[in-house]
């Protein structure tokens, strides 16, 4: 089976233009489609908080690929109806080229909005709440429903797709969510880690198997960084340490100063190369790495883009060596 591979672009580190001329990059590098971060406030001090969903309009409308968030967080800052509501917009605009990529978020992007970080069983029973919302105005259903921290009275969506509703992939870094996945997504949406992931491939397969489902599309991700030298490109994508530490997916820590002091004292830049994003001018690292994720049984896997040192270069190095060396990998021949 050959994956495949989608760019991500990172609203958390560059504005919204910049990250279209990255898009028309990557669909002419061969990308299979195109996906964005949504986040209200970035990982760092000094980076961007563009709207992905504004951005995502303009974005399906100069290219011809699929368009998805990676990922929308559904259980603080946006109404799950909303949500509904702007995606099955895109997929009428668009057919049959949108997706949603939905996870339970962090404080980082909703505390700043005067919400109150939940503790993590609250937090995924909302994730589940909204996900049950979404599905079933997607349906058609006329909805009224107590979500807890949301409500549906007599809502229903009057614009819909005529062919097809958006695909939803669900977003999960353990057992727990992945078994949410499984109950509402049309795939899973988990972190490349060779270490991590195959319990959360399996437990998103079992929850299929209970809820009578077949399984879906299982997405990968990672970051990725290239420059000419490994001095350049570690210098411009160390600023995303941050991403790399568990809490603040899980506590209530959202200023990208206490973030940044964290990842530095908890982490070299070594370690945040060597363990955590793809950052490397190494092309052939590059490919082992991807490689090794493509092998643990990925549909998909979607590369973000990070790191100020040569972002259209990383693109085009990825289009002219990289994704034909993975595609040659994937191929009956390539693995004989």
């Amino acid at each position: 089976m050959t994956p495949k591979f989608w760019f991500a672009a990172a609203h958390e580190e560059f504005p919204p233009s910049v990250l279209l001329e990255q898009a028309r990059a990557a669909e002419r590098a061969g990308f299979d489609a195109i996906a964005c971060s949504d986040h209200f406030a970035p990982w760092f001090p000094d980076g961007q908080s563009g709207n992905a969903l504004v951005w995502l309009g303009a974005a399906a409308a100069q290219g011809t690929l699929p368009v998805g968030t990676a990922v929308t967080p559904v259980v603080h800052r946006y109404h799950p109806g909303v949500i509904a509501q702007a995606f099955m917009s895109l997929e009428e605009m668009f057919p049959g080229r949108v997706f949603l990529g939905a996870g339970s978020g962090e404080s980082l992007n909703e505390t700043p909005l005067g919400l109150s970080w939940p503790e993590p069983a609250e937090m995924l029973e909302r994730f589940e709440r909204g996900l049950e919302a979404i599905t079933r105005l997607w349906a058609g259903e006329t909805v009224s429903m107590d979500g807890g921290w949301f409500r549906l009275r007599e809502a229903k969506l009057y614009t819909r797709a005529s062919s097809r509703r958006p695909k939803l992939y669900v977003s999960a870094f353990g057992p727990h969510a992945a078994a949410i996945a499984g109950r509402y997504g049309d795939g899973l949406w988990t972190l490349g880690d060779p270490e991590k992931a195959p319990e959360i491939i399996d437990a998103y397969r079992s929850s299929c198997e209970r809820e009578g489902r077949q399984p879906g599309a299982i997405i990968l991700q990672t970051g990725i960084s290239w420059a000419d030298s490994e001095e350049r490109v570690l210098a411009g994508a160390r600023r995303w340490k941050p991403t790399q530490l568990p809490e603040v997916y899980l506590r209530d820590i959202h200023d990208p100063e206490q973030m940044q002091r964290m990842a530095d004292e908890r982490m070299s830049d070594e370690q945040f190369a060597e363990e955590g994003f793809l950052v490397s001018a190494e092309i052939e690292r590059h490919v082992g790495r991807l490689s090794q994720m493509a092998d643990l049984g990925a549909n998909v896997i979607c590369t973000q883009l990070i790191g100020q040192a040569d972002p259209l270069g990383t693109i085009r190095a990825y289009g002219d060596h990289v994704l034909p060396a993975l595609r040659r990998h994937a191929s009956p021949a390539g693995r004989r």
